[in-house]
Formats: structure tokens, sequence, C-alpha cells
């Protein structure tokens, strides 16, 4: 086998500079500078029988300068939306470690022998209310009767243990509310605490993020309350 010796790289892997610079977009668009440079030249060439009139002139200037007003304000909006959106973020920033509450059913334990926390949304008087521990495949864990309650967020705490006392391991459950309202059984919206881990910035203008426990993103703005 024969091995050839080489001092120094190939020219062709080095970054060649661009033939031809890459336009930017700045060139398609008309200046303050450029609109009265046409306007000098409209005038100096134009029919000596038939001058610009006066009111045209103004339209034409009034035209240009609030296009111009308009790109400028979207400009500085965008300016204005980005520096909001970093300023969410940092604030954001010290959830983490927080537990937030959010819509929905689906609590997360992070280790063995952690709980899940969060409330039942009613608005009426509800007897003989359950609230109902599940594993994702939908096996009944466990059952907690809290009797009549009133109309209100009704607070619950699941110490993460099944009927027979044994302490479940880390992961997804879900947790159901049944009771009586106004003669019949209705089943009943909950919110969940869930552990903020990380925050991000999306994209899209989509705001700011919360990473949780459990491998979950929501959006900042479905939070509904800090802390458990």
């Amino acid at each position: 086998m024969d091995v050839t010796k080489n001092t120094g790289l190939d020219p062709n892997l080095y970054l060649q500079p661009d033939a031809v610079p890459v336009d930017d977009g700045s060139n398609q668009r008309l200046s303050q500078e450029d609109f009265f440079a046409i306007l000098t030249e409209q005038l100096a060439n134009q029919d000596p029988t038939k001058p610009v009139d006066n009111d045209q002139m103004v339209s034409q200037m009034t035209s240009f300068t609030i296009s111009e007003g308009i790109t400028d304000l979207n400009s500085k909006f965008d300016e204005f939306a980005t520096s909001m959106t970093s300023n969410q973020a940092l604030q954001a920033s010290s959830l983490i470690g927080q537990d937030v509450l959010l819509a929905g059913n689906v609590g997360y334990l992070n280790n063995a022998g952690d709980g899940i926390s969060g409330v039942v949304i009613t608005d009426k008087t509800t007897q003989e209310l359950e609230i109902t521990i599940e594993s994702e495949i939908g096996e009944v864990i466990k059952t907690i009767s809290a009797g009549i309650q009133s109309a209100g967020n009704i607070e619950f705490n699941w110490d993460g243990t099944d009927a027979n006392g044994n302490v479940l391991p880390a992961g997804n459950y879900v947790v159901r509310a049944q009771g009586i309202q106004l003669g019949e059984s209705t089943t009943l919206p909950t919110a969940i605490n869930r552990n903020v881990d990380s925050v991000s910035l999306a994209g899209n203008n989509n705001g700011v993020i919360l990473n949780l426990d459990g491998e979950t993103s929501v959006n900042l703005s479905e939070v509904i309350q800090i802390g458990g």
C-alpha cells in the first residue's frame, strides 16, 4: 500500500467566497432619498404645458410618508414583541422547581412515594364526590371518597399509594372525578399541579414554553395558578 504525504490541506476544503454577493432584500425598497430623487427627475422633465398639480405632488409625498411610517412601525413592533418574549422567558425562569396548576387530569410521580395534588372544579354543590386514580392503561388504583362538597375548587392530594397502601412507581397517573349534582351523576373537570423542570422560547411566535416533569411541555399562558 502506497502512502502519499500531504504538505497542506486541499484549498477546496476552505470556505470559498461567494462569487456574487447575496441580496439581503434591502435593495428592494425605495428610501426617502430615492423618492425625492424620482420626484425631482419628474419635475425636471415635466411637460411645460401640463405642469404637475400641487395637490397631486402633496398626495404622492403624503402616501410615501405614510407607507414608510407603517413599515417602520411594523419593524419597531417586531422588535418590541421579541423584547417582551425575552422578558417573559426571564421572568418565567423563576418558576423552575415550582409547581404550576394546569387544567387536565394527568399527573406525574417523579419518584416512588411522591404524591399528586390538584383541584376538582365545580360550580354546583356535589354529593358523593369520588376521586379515582388510574394507571395509564385505565386500571383503577385507588378511590378517594370526598362526600358532599360545596361549589368551588375542591382540593385533593393523593399520597402515591394504592388501595392496600403499597407505594407506586414513578410515572403518569390519571385522575378522574365524579359526583351527584342535581340528582344526576356528573363527571367533573380537574386541574393538576405539575413541577417545572425548565423554560424555553418557542418558535413561530408561540411565546414561552414550560417544560414539566414527565417530559411534557405547555405554554406559559395555560398556567392557572403558581404554587401548589
